[in-house]
């Protein structure tokens, strides 16, 4: 059974429990300098607070709470120390403060990289309110889930009963016509467009900013190229949210995330819910019913219910969760008879970046501490920015080891960053600088695949497959990345640069029969988890490709809430009403900011292909280039 758990306490109002007092840190009346990482919510069960602070220590979180009788009390954390992979030095300690006084324990410094709870010490307590704080030690990623506050010698047996004693199992409930779950580019443009059609559209995000990977928490600009081929208007949703600059590792504001933000809500038909991680579905028959949700923040519970879906995600997570059929991984050549397939199939996937960059600010330094990977004058990089090639976990699985993916990512900038302030070599050219910024949340490449009706493959772009229901076109190379090993980098532990050869192929329609679930009634997709080979993902993954993804899958979706129709009978039955609908677009009109950066390469656009697609002879079609 195909299910996600998750551990989610909600805390009863101000922190009030008769003996043990659990607190879910995400729920702290004040962050302080921590953040909110949910990010793993599939693997560890929780969001949890992050002092991500670059070697400076963040400020203390802090909440109050409430106990009903005097007396001696232990104070557990559930943390890690996330260091242990690599090291048996802890990077990321704190200490817990109850009523300003500073507990004895040291928190993240346990055996191993598990999750675990760690009593940081004892504090009598009277009957009453208390204030209990979040002490970062180090800057460098310490994190807490829980805060459990127990009556002296409880023990293990008791923290678990008082976690599961103060779940909430309400739930809101809110009714839509299509929810679209993940506010990426292509999550964002499915919403828009399905909300132009008419539909009431629930948007779940979970994050607080729009953009996924084309925001200022990840930062990668948008690639590939719009308003190709035979539906030259589709992309025009793209550039209503599309920044006007580009470039990866830059400033947060080129990545406009308020753009992103007023597109969505100038629609008055999209209900946009941040902040909320879809958790698991209930379906009747082979249909998605609904989806429950969690507010990361508050831990408040939502049921969202709708007729159709749309899985925005990049993981396929809702796909997952219904039982979709899907593929992790390479496939042979023998299977494909794909030119960039592998002879054997394997679980290889592309990896995560974690970019970074460093300013002028004047003199400063940086630690190196026992806990980094080693670096000498020879491997490390001296720079004042890393792109995308700072790719970590290539090879590993990208969702059951994405914290450890995420956070050797951090890891290894931080150990180059230490070794070029501090080496003689480099040290006085980099003496005035500092590290301005690192990504804590990585930006994802790759990971299932949910399949549908047709499975594109690189062959249909090195072929130019005339599919009928060709949408919106292809435009960048197979690009597929793999690590940089010790004879290119000098770097004998595990690779975290990677490298890749662009392999050009004319720009070709993807076919909507890849954009819905073969086995989900009511399931579309947009993004990286579309139903394509590993390799033809290489062409289609880039953001502009994705986002006109999403433009298809909401006009599609108007059509089966018009004609009460499953995503495959538009396929079968109203093919030319969607070839209508993306002749005309779901874009505004109005011209928006030039976007001419990151676009690629391509020999041309397939005439052939896109001439069926579009429902003419070839010999109809007059040559052009992207």
């Amino acid at each position: 059974m195909k299910t996600m758990m998750f551990a989610i306490a909600a805390l009863v109002a101000a922190n009030v429990c008769a003996g043990p007092v659990v607190i879910e840190a995400e729920r702290f009346d004040d962050l302080g300098g921590w953040t909110l990482d949910q990010q793993f919510m599939e693997t560890m069960g929780s969001p949890y607070l992050l002092a991500h602070g670059l070697g400076r220590p963040v400020a203390d979180a802090t909440t109050a709470f409430e106990v009903d009788a005097v007396g001696e009390y232990e104070v557990w954390a559930r943390t890690k120390n996330w260091t242990a992979h690599w090291s048996k030095y802890a990077a990321g300690t704190f200490q817990v403060a109850v009523d300003g006084s500073p507990l004895s324990g040291i928190g993240g410094v346990g055996d191993g990289a598990e999750w675990r709870w760690e009593m940081l010490g004892a504090t009598t307590l009277s009957a009453g309110r208390h204030v209990i704080a979040l002490h970062d030690m180090t800057g460098f990623d310490g994190r807490c889930d829980k805060i459990a506050i127990m009556p002296a010698g409880s023990g293990m047996d008791a923290i678990d009963a008082a976690v599961a004693a103060q779940a909430d199992c309400a739930a809101k409930v809110h009714e839509a016509d299509l929810v679209v779950v993940g506010g990426g580019i292509a999550g964002i443009c499915a919403a828009v467009s399905a909300a132009r059609g008419g539909l009431k559209v629930a948007l779940v995000h979970d994050r607080p900013v729009l953009g996924g990977n084309n925001s200022s928490e990840v930062r990668v600009h948008l690639g590939g190229r719009q308003n190709l081929g035979p539906y030259p208007r589709l992309g025009d949703v793209v550039a209503e949210i599309g920044p006007a600059k580009g470039g990866n590792a830059q400033a947060a504001s080129v990545y406009e995330d308020d753009r992103k933000l007023a597109a969505v809500k100038a629609e008055k038909n999209i209900t946009l819910l941040l902040n909320t991680k879809a958790i698991s579905v209930v379906k009747k028959g082979g249909a998605i019913e609904s989806v429950r949700a969690v507010n990361v923040r508050t831990g408040k519970a939502l049921v969202v219910r709708a007729a159709y879906f749309v899985d925005a995600t990049g993981d396929g997570t809702i796909g997952f969760l219904a039982g979709a059929d899907y593929r992790m991984g390479r496939e042979s050549r023998d299977e494909t008879g794909e030119a960039s397939a592998p002879e054997r199939a394997d679980m290889m996937t592309m990896g995560s970046s974690v970019q970074w960059y460093a300013k002028a600010s004047g003199p400063s330094t940086f630690p190196k501490l026992p806990w980094m990977i080693a670096l000498s004058d020879e491997n490390a990089t001296a720079a004042m920015r890393g792109d995308w090639d700072w790719e970590t976990g290539i090879g590993r699985d990208p969702i059951a080891e994405a914290e450890r993916i995420r956070d050797y990512g951090m890891l290894v900038v931080y150990s180059n960053w230490a070794h070029v302030k501090n080496s003689p070599k480099t040290k006085g050219k980099f003496a005035d600088c500092e590290l301005a910024w690192v990504a804590s949340v990585a930006g994802r490449r790759e990971s299932r695949r949910l399949l549908g009706d047709v499975v594109f493959s690189e062959n249909d772009v090195d072929h130019e497959t005339p599919f009928p229901d060709g949408t919106c076109m292809t435009s960048w190379s197979v690009d597929l990345h793999f690590p940089k090993y010790e004879k290119d980098t000098k770097y004998a532990g595990e690779p975290y640069r990677a490298a890749t050869v662009h392999k050009k192929v004319k720009s070709c329609p993807i076919p909507y029969r890849s954009l819905y679930s073969r086995n989900v009634s009511n399931l579309f997709m947009a993004g990286r988890n579309i139903s394509v080979t590993h390799a033809a993902l290489g062409t289609v993954r880039v953001m502009r490709t994705t986002g006109m993804m999403g433009e298809v899958v909401g006009m599609a979706a108007t059509i089966c809430a018009r004609n009460k129709c499953a995503p495959r009978d538009v396929y079968a039955k109203h093919l030319d009403e969607l070839r209508s609908m993306m002749k005309k677009g779901a874009g505004l009109g109005k011209k928006q900011p030039p976007q001419d950066y990151n676009k690629g390469f391509t020999l041309g656009i397939s005439e052939k292909a896109t001439a069926t697609c579009a429902g003419r002879t070839s010999s109809s079609v007059a040559p052009s280039s992207p």
